[in-house]
């Protein structure tokens, strides 16, 4: 046996040891806690409290009988849509889809960035992340056979670009930002952006950019797509999605703008994974897009006062968290003053003050206690409730 061959493995039934070191997601963890502890206030999930636009339900009505819907569509998603797709991208973030760049049509971001990173990385491969990072992120690497290498941000969560250069090496296939931030609520700088998005084109290597949460942003904090910057359609590749502005997380709908380089290796992904995403729920995406920008305004909007309402109540803590202010998203990460394990915090919370928020340890923190909570998904009223619990329960364990 050549001496570079991998030692024989020994038969056994039973998961893959790669599978075996990708982390388990938690919130159906979390979720299996809450359902044994009925009357729990989740400030956990990211989702919207809202649901789409009417014209949903009308689009879904008259595709049902529909002859199309039962029949595969193409690869990349079905005309209707992919139109609105193009004049969302170029009147909204300054992208033109041309001869450089393809759009693929998705079952949500998460989708189109495991298509991204098969796309791009061999299996030892690295992709670089900025912690705290995506959970789904960290382990779509790790399904890959490749390795997420974390790079922290700062104080506030801001990327700090020498501490990513000095993170890559021979390796190094690309760099991931998500902006506004899961889980951070962090808004990163335009100029923050182009630096990293800069550092890939003089590396020859991909930036992959998560814009799940573009319309979420609040106060002076603006959006910056860094697929708008000249000369980024060749190395930047751009995630949306339909599941939180259009309140569509269920229809799992998103969509990716990927290099024309990269058109084959993502069809071929695509393809085997998908063959296509579901024809009747791409009508229904087109329907939603076309009630556009403002429509997702009128919905997020109020979110604001709902963060100001959740950070008036961790002020209360003072000096037992801290929480630098979120300016997008509807998330916020507190570093909590204890020696406490995060996950002991979580299981406490929900059963002992009925409310529950996600360890910070599944988004790669690992240098104290931090506890992740969303805002988005109930009701002003709820939320304040949900906030006094925690802020109670907090209290008294710290």
């Amino acid at each position: 046996m050549p001496q570079d061959s991998p030692a024989p493995r020994k038969a056994t039934v039973g998961a893959s040891a790669r599978m075996e070191r990708v982390q388990s997601p938690i919130i159906p963890i979390v979720g299996e806690m809450v359902r044994r502890h009925p009357g729990t206030i989740s400030l956990g999930q990211g989702v919207v409290h809202y649901g789409p636009p009417e014209s949903v339900t009308l689009t879904v009505a008259r595709a049902a009988t529909d002859k199309r819907i039962n029949r595969y569509g193409l690869c990349f998603g079905i005309d209707p849509l992919l139109d609105e797709i193009h004049a969302k991208l170029e009147s909204e973030n300054g992208m033109t889809v041309g001869a450089d760049r393809r759009i693929a049509v998705t079952a949500g971001s998460n989708m189109g960035f495991l298509n991204a990173v098969l796309a791009v990385a061999d299996p030892g491969d690295e992709i670089v992340l900025l912690s705290p990072f995506y959970f789904n992120h960290e382990m779509a690497i790790e399904i890959a056979g490749c390795r997420a290498i974390a790079v922290p941000t700062d104080e506030n969560y801001q990327p700090d670009p020498a501490r990513i250069e000095a993170a890559l090496s021979d390796r190094t296939r690309a760099i991931v930002t998500i902006s506004p931030n899961n889980p951070t609520g962090a808004v990163y700088s335009e100029q923050s952006l182009r630096a990293i998005n800069s550092l890939c084109a003089q590396r020859n290597i991909y930036h992959v950019t998560d814009e799940a949460y573009e319309y979420f942003t609040y106060g002076n904090a603006r959006h910056f797509p860094p697929g708008s910057i000249p000369g980024a359609e060749r190395h930047t590749i751009s995630l949306y999605t339909l599941s939180k502005a259009y309140g569509m997380a269920g229809w799992r709908i998103g969509y990716m703008v990927i290099p024309a380089h990269l058109d084959e290796a993502v069809k071929k992904i695509q393809d085997t994974n998908l063959i296509c995403p579901p024809v009747l729920n791409q009508f229904v995406a087109a329907a939603a897009l076309s009630e556009g920008k403002q429509w997702c305004e009128t919905q997020i909007r109020p979110l604001s006062s709902v963060r100001d309402l959740a950070m008036d109540e961790l002020a209360q803590l003072k000096d037992r968290v801290r929480v630098p202010e979120p300016t997008g998203a509807f998330y916020a990460l507190l570093r909590v003053n204890t020696d406490r394990p995060d996950m002991e915090l979580v299981e406490t919370l929900i059963r002992e003050f009925g409310v529950a928020v996600m360890p910070g340890s599944t988004f790669g923190v690992k240098d104290g206690c931090y506890l992740r909570m969303a805002y988005g998904a109930l009701d002003r009223q709820t939320v304040a409730e949900g906030m006094r619990r925690l802020v109670s329960g907090l209290r008294k364990l710290i």
